[in-house]
């Protein structure tokens, strides 16, 4: 017997299939060929190999070089810093707002993700005004004139203090909705036992929300090499470049004033692209490894 086509998945897919082609896969795909080649973006592409690879990695006498191995280091610097902040003031949050002696839960969890909902631009703006050098309340607070982005380590401050106060509410209704799942019996055993409150974190939370920390953990680590707007919008990137990050460096190369250098900006992304890749991996590997 011939069944009837069922057209209704496709109309439900379908339109998601077709955005995610569109805007996703065929960028990415065209994005990794134009890595191969020389293009400015108006001419057609012109096929290099693996020259714009060789002139990125291994010449150092060339400004991409140079600006791929800075943008990369001040990339991990904020990675570094920041993964291990949007994981554990999140999760410090969450334990202690599901504790039942807190009051006014929503609230509290209301007023910490308000501030994700922020566009980066706004919230940059905000805190730049409460740092600037003559106008800032910090300055005013303290009697000070001090340019807090012209120095180091101040101007990794200024973008860290922006990052922390829109990233942490994401990933802290993350892990109070897994830890509000935790079987209060598991608790109550522990207590009879003797166990504090340190013990009952480390031994009963943090097994049971294993599969939310190894998302966000992955989410997290993925979204802080992407970082743009924060150092863009608070710094410039400086002083001196020191924290001129990868993602702008490829944003200008692409679309910055004169020339586009369309082909370098590709093979660019496309390494930050496997390295995000290679580190989400072995994150995924180790945190399954020693949970199992």
């Amino acid at each position: 017997m011939n069944k009837k086509l069922n057209l209704k998945p496709i109309a439900f897919i379908g339109p998601h299939i077709l955005l995610f082609a569109t805007f996703i896969l065929i960028p990415t795909i065209y994005g990794i060929y134009a890595s191969f080649t020389k293009w400015n973006l108006v001419s057609d592409p012109e096929w290099v190999g693996l020259d714009n690879y060789k002139t990125i990695l291994f010449d150092s006498s060339s400004t991409f070089n140079f600006q791929f191995t800075n943008g990369l280091k001040n990339t991990l610097i904020y990675v570094v810093i920041m993964v291990p902040l949007l994981i554990l003031i999140p999760l410090l949050i969450a334990v202690a707002l599901e504790n039942r002696h807190v009051k006014f839960k929503s609230l509290f969890q209301g007023i910490l993700y308000v501030p994700g909902l922020v566009s980066i631009s706004a919230a940059a703006l905000i805190w730049s005004l409460i740092f600037h050098s003559k106008l800032g309340m910090m300055n005013n607070l303290f009697g000070m004139n001090f340019s807090w982005a012209a120095k180091q380590p101040y101007a990794w401050l200024l973008v860290i203090i922006v990052s922390v106060w829109g990233g942490i509410g994401g990933n802290m209704v993350i892990y109070r909705a897994a830890i509000a799942g935790v079987s209060q019996d598991l608790y109550e055993s522990a207590e009879i036992d003797g166990a504090t409150a340190f013990e009952k974190f480390i031994h009963i939370t943090l097994p049971s929300i294993k599969f939310p920390l190894v998302y966000t953990l992955v989410m997290t680590t993925a979204g802080c090499f992407n970082v743009f707007a924060q150092p863009l919008m608070m710094t410039k990137g400086g002083p001196k470049q020191g924290t001129h990050v990868l993602m702008m460096y490829i944003r200008s190369l692409a679309f910055g004033h004169g020339e586009s250098i369309a082909g370098i900006a590709s093979a660019m992304a496309v390494l930050l692209g496997l390295i995000i890749l290679v580190i989400s991996a072995i994150q995924y590997y180790l945190m399954n490894k020693n949970t199992d």
